[in-house]
């Protein structure tokens, strides 16, 4: 079955202690079966128990399976030792109060190196620098000292692996339609220390089908199912059928029959495409009165609503106070992390964060995904002018050999599905 490791295990240094706790996930069928063989041997030390995980998320879009809900059996390993420790539905770490449920960031090397050399001068980052996302599933504690969060990852899109699977392609990390504050939701489930927790996040689950709110903070629209390495499908626009980049333009048409939502990028693409085949490479272009009126501005599409999830109602909580000279480790299912000093002296780990591999061959579909021909590439150039009503089209006319005609004229935009002209 295929696995994807978002954090790699690198070899223990001496000084970096063991982590406490690891996940796993037994197929549950087979489990059943060794249990009662083991039965009659074992009746003094029960079996550790299978359990099952709903997921938190519920994407809008589908998975090849429709049946897919994303839950996962597991267990936490050492089983006894992780039940015998008490279940709070919070904690408190720096006067900061954390809840089941809720979204967390959690530090990894890059955001440490960051505040160890403030006024230092970085190479330029992919988001997966920034401190990693993850969601709370539940909070256990022996003790003030010894308080451990188990997490779903929320994934940047840079971190997908090699053999993700988007629809009929395979692809690897960021794709042109992520948005520079989106993440994707997971059931990549780990333990951490809660000591290893930097802030609280806010994410909301973008509805892509709801035009009336904007969301400034992070939000996630697909979910990546580990098992398969399957992304959950995103919502399609435009005549090219494409998902849409929530960072750029979409142009809705105000046609009740067609109520299309379109790229920019398309509707210049096309019509650039139109004025190369009527004026090719040295035919000018002949004035053409357009009307033009001031107005407000062009059609956006906003973000998503806030996702609806609630956290669990606290009955308890615990105060986390990490010891001196204590080694912290913050554990996840198949990785040990490096330590990092901190200034008050306490040592917290960290992962390198680089990107998990799996084998497998391209499609031929991926050549069904390369960037359309762009003869006029060169010889004209456009812009659409948003802020009149209706929105315009300004073309430039860049070919240096061509007189008699004028260098920049304006066009109606036209719905690239019903061509109406757009409002």
């Amino acid at each position: 079955m295929a696995t994807a490791r978002k954090r790699p295990r690198p070899d223990l240094e001496e000084s970096q202690a063991e982590c406490p706790f690891s996940v796993v996930h037994p197929d549950p069928n087979e489990k059943e079966k060794k249990a009662k063989r083991r039965r009659q041997e074992s009746e003094d030390h029960p079996q550790p128990k299978i359990l099952l995980q709903a997921s938190p998320f519920s994407p809008l879009g589908k998975f090849k399976d429709p049946n897919n809900t994303m839950d996962r059996h597991y267990q936490v390993q050492p089983y006894q030792r992780w039940m015998d420790m008490t279940r709070y539905n919070s904690f408190v770490l720096n006067g900061v109060k954390y809840w089941s449920e809720g979204f967390i960031f959690v530090a990894n090397s890059s955001t440490i190196e960051r505040q160890k050399n403030p006024g230092e001068a970085l190479q330029p980052r992919k988001k997966s620098d920034d401190d990693w996302v993850a969601r709370i599933l539940e909070i256990r504690a022996s003790d003030e000292h010894h308080v451990y969060a188990r997490v779903y990852w929320m994934y940047w899109p840079d971190e997908l692996p090699q053999g993700t699977q988007d629809g009929k392609k395979l692809i690897q990390g960021r794709q042109w339609y992520h948005g520079a504050n989106e993440l994707i939701a997971s059931n990549h489930m780990d333990v951490i220390n809660v000591v290893s927790v930097t802030a609280a996040a806010t994410v909301n689950q973008w509805d892509e089908t709801n035009e009336d709110e904007v969301q400034p903070a992070l939000y996630w629209r697909q979910a990546f199912d580990v098992r398969s390495m399957e992304l959950s499908s995103a919502e399609l626009r435009c005549k090219c059928n494409r998902p849409e980049n929530p960072d750029k333009r979409l142009f809705g048409c105000s046609n009740e029959e067609c109520k299309k939502w379109l790229h920019d990028e398309c509707l210049i693409h096309e019509a650039l495409l139109k004025t190369y085949k009527e004026l090719g490479t040295d035919k000018p272009h002949k004035p053409a009165p357009v009307k033009e009126e001031e107005g407000g501005e062009g059609t956006k599409r906003p973000l998503s609503p806030s996702e609806s999830g609630a956290a669990q109602t606290a009955e308890q909580s615990i105060d986390v106070k990490p010891e001196e000279q204590q080694t912290i480790k913050l554990a996840d299912v198949e990785n040990s992390l490096p330590t990092i000093k901190a200034d008050n002296g306490t040592s917290v780990s960290v992962a390198t964060g680089s990107e998990p591999k799996r084998r497998g061959r391209p499609r031929r579909s991926e050549l069904n995904d390369l960037p359309p021909a762009k003869p006029y590439e060169g010889l004209f150039r456009a812009v659409i002018q948003s802020d009149l009503s209706p929105p315009v089209l300004e073309i430039t006319d860049l070919r240096e050999n061509v007189t008699g005609g004028d260098k920049s004229w304006t066009e109606p935009l036209h719905c690239l599905i019903c061509g109406q002209e757009l409002q």
